[in-house]
């Protein structure tokens, strides 16, 4: 990893806001999801909550790399995951078109803050919306009542970067030393990465360099494993 993609990828780390993510009701379509995902990244997000059946979740490459620097957590149904969310002090927010409804803008987002989604037909489920602290809307003076999951998500989402940038909330990095080093070792050698899962090798720490800090026990397993899988494939 050189210096200058170490320095990158640590400015980002600085600027997580672990306190505002996304949640995804059985939103399906790749291209919805790689697109929130990407956006979740343009502004911060460490890691967004998603409840969906099995066969769907977001494909490798789809979001243009977004996915790697994104973490998800997936729920068996939207109970579990607005209960995880709010255990951690979050409001829960959902999108939909109702008297109750507030204009999204009038949300304070500084505050730990969670918006769920809902399916691209139907929107958020009633189980969801009974479960949510408030309803959003956006506003719309045109014929449609809707738009696109991952349109919504990203004027919502910039609407919360603009209140927490002026609240100078990106001053401050929220992720601990210790996430910021797994996530400087997988995105900086993620082939080592792949091998220390593989052998359950503990990652070693990254320098202010960007460079491995490992003692030479550490590099005589790499190098073991890196021998193993040489001579059977010779």
């Amino acid at each position: 990893m050189t210096p200058e993609r170490y320095q990158r990828i640590r400015n980002m780390l600085a600027q997580r806001q672990t306190d505002l993510t996304v949640c995804l009701e059985n939103v399906h379509k790749p291209h919805n999801v790689s697109a929130v995902v990407r956006t979740c990244d343009a502004i911060g997000i460490h890691k967004i909550h998603a409840i969906w059946e099995e066969r769907y979740g977001i494909r490798r490459g789809t979001a243009m790399g977004s996915e790697r620097w994104v973490g998800v957590d997936t729920h068996r149904n939207v109970g579990n995951a607005i209960r995880a969310l709010k255990s951690n002090d979050m409001q829960v927010l959902v999108t939909h078109l109702s008297d109750k409804a507030v204009d999204f803008r009038e949300v304070d987002y500084t505050r730990p803050t969670a918006i769920l989604f809902g399916q691209e037909k139907y929107g958020a489920t009633d189980d969801a919306i009974a479960l949510c602290d408030q309803e959003i809307v956006i506003p719309m003076v045109g014929m449609v009542q809707s738009l696109n999951v991952s349109v919504a998500a990203a004027l919502v989402l910039y609407e919360a970067q603009r209140q927490r940038q002026n609240a100078g909330m990106y001053n401050k990095q929220q992720l601990s030393e210790a996430e910021c080093q797994r996530i400087l070792f997988e995105g900086g050698y993620p082939v080592l990465a792949k091998v220390c899962k593989a052998r359950d090798l503990p990652y070693p720490p990254i320098d202010g360099q960007g460079n491995i800090a490992a003692d030479e026990g550490w590099w005589e397993k790499i190098q073991a494993h890196t021998n193993a899988v040489a001579s059977l494939n010779a």
